[in-house]
């Protein structure tokens, strides 16, 4: 059973009318960049609930949440509605796998995600840790529109202290954008335009790739990937793929 506690919200950061934010403040336990939590709205007795990944590093001030309001969904619209001064339910402890300590040693680190998907990598980007293990971190961003890249000022100060190690791709399906790849990430991969835009291989012996997002996107990447001779990663058997499916 959760061990569900409220959580105030300190702020709802609106993207664009349906991203968004939540900036909150609660007494959860510890946890690992990459692990995620659930909120839940008590409604006729019940708790509707969800699972979120953490944007925020650990030991930050504020928990910070990034979603998605689906017009249709029972729990999206109302967080999606909420104000500063509400309250919510957020459980205690966290969970989750998809950490850097579960990914083997190597030079390259591929996190490749879709819409809200890129929170957990915030989380890890914002700990010190990638820096150290990695030489090059490539962080790839798919989204349908350009007003859909959230967290530009963040990722612009990543880049900025970290010019020498991050690679940052966007990708933009629906329209042209400046900067950023046409079409879908499985489409770059095929025919190698992903890895001529960073500059780097996709190989074996250089990579790891965390991927986050879309189930399908993940399914259909995590097949390229092993075409490529990459492997997944299990405990019990290194290898280079990890994956996180985001619903």
């Amino acid at each position: 059973m959760a061990n569900w506690i409220k959580a105030e919200v300190i702020e709802n950061r609106r993207w664009n009318k349906d991203l968004f934010s939540l900036i909150l403040h609660a007494d959860v336990d510890p946890f690992t960049a990459g692990q995620f939590t659930k909120l839940g709205v008590e409604i006729d007795g019940k708790i509707i609930q969800r699972a979120y990944s953490f944007v925020n590093p650990p030991g930050a001030k504020h928990l910070e949440i990034y979603a998605t309001r689906v017009q249709d969904g029972l729990l999206s619209p109302r967080l999606h509605a909420l104000e500063s001064g509400d309250s919510i339910l957020i459980t205690k402890e966290s969970s989750g796998f998809f950490t850097l300590d579960e990914v083997p040693q190597s030079e390259h680190l591929w996190l490749l995600s879709t819409g809200t998907a890129i929170g957990p990598y915030l989380s890890i980007l914002r700990e010190e840790a990638v820096w150290q293990r990695f030489r090059k971190v490539v962080l790839v961003h798919a989204v349908r529109f350009s007003a859909d890249l959230s967290y530009q000022a963040e990722i612009n100060e990543l880049q900025q202290k970290r010019s020498d190690q991050i690679i940052v791709q966007p990708f933009v399906s629906r329209e042209p954008t400046m900067g950023a790849l046409s079409g879908r990430i499985t489409h770059a991969l095929e025919d190698g335009l992903l890895e001529r835009a960073v500059g780097l291989k996709l190989t074996p012996e250089k990579s790891q790739v965390m991927l986050c997002g879309n189930p399908q996107m993940v399914k259909d990447v995590r097949a390229l990937l092993l075409e490529k001779g990459l492997e997944k990663n299990l405990r019990k058997k290194p290898g280079h793929i990890t994956t996180e499916q985001y619903w």
